[in-house]
């Protein structure tokens, strides 16, 4: 399968290797074409690898994984082209936090709307689906925990791509909740808060969630 990755933090590093490793083709996108994250990004991940912009990235995937800065989430897709995203599966790992105040951040929308809504809005004809926001990027790929694997908490509107977003996250090494449609987006984003504040407190940042069942 060809993933575009929108991002050339962590996050999309570690999402990226992970594809690869799995056997996908894997184009990192960016603002530039010769972005130096992405380029040395690609010398080390491999034949499988490549780089592009923001719209060259969401044409060449089949299922686009984004892993940019939330806040501005908005602004790339509007550079990537909606249009390049209709019909596909966007695997949304975005948080919507707010580091103007320093350490911990604080969450720019919530309540009555999320980013993983305002995503949807923005590239309607697109099936997105929340998922790798509440985990450290480091973890994102087969994470060896005692007591796991731990869960993933995902969301959106469309069943089919939920089903293969789940069998994408055992792949990766996780189970897979389900939490609704994407207005769950409104939980699972404060929930990535509650990952960081843990990690704050304890200055460890090795832990996921799992969902226990009686």
């Amino acid at each position: 399968m060809k993933i575009g990755v929108l991002g050339t933090g962590d996050v999309g590093k570690h999402l990226g290797d992970g594809f690869i490793a799995l056997g996908h083709d894997v184009m990192m996108g960016s603002r530039s074409a010769t972005n130096e994250k992405a380029l040395a990004w690609k010398k080390t991940a491999g034949a499988k690898a490549s780089v592009g912009t923001f719209a060259a990235a969401a044409q060449f995937g089949e299922t686009i994984a984004l892993a940019t800065l939330g806040v501005a989430t908005l602004d790339i897709l509007e550079s990537a082209g909606p249009e390049n995203f209709k019909g596909k599966l966007v695997l949304d790992a975005t948080n919507p936090l707010d580091f103007s105040g320093g350490m911990p951040p604080k969450l720019s929308v919530g309540h009555t709307d999320s980013l993983g809504e305002q995503i949807q809005r923005a590239i309607k004809d697109a099936h997105v689906i929340k998922c790798f926001n509440t985990v450290g990027s480091g973890l994102m790929f087969r994470p060896n925990l005692p007591g796991g694997p731990p869960d993933m908490f995902i969301c959106g509107n469309n069943a089919d791509a939920k089903r293969r977003v789940a069998a994408l996250l055992k792949d990766f090494g996780w189970g897979t909740i389900d939490s609704g449609g994407i207005e769950s987006s409104r939980y699972l984003e404060p929930m990535c808060m509650t990952w960081v504040l843990h990690g704050v407190m304890t200055n460890s940042w090795n832990h996921a969630f799992k969902m226990l069942h009686g």
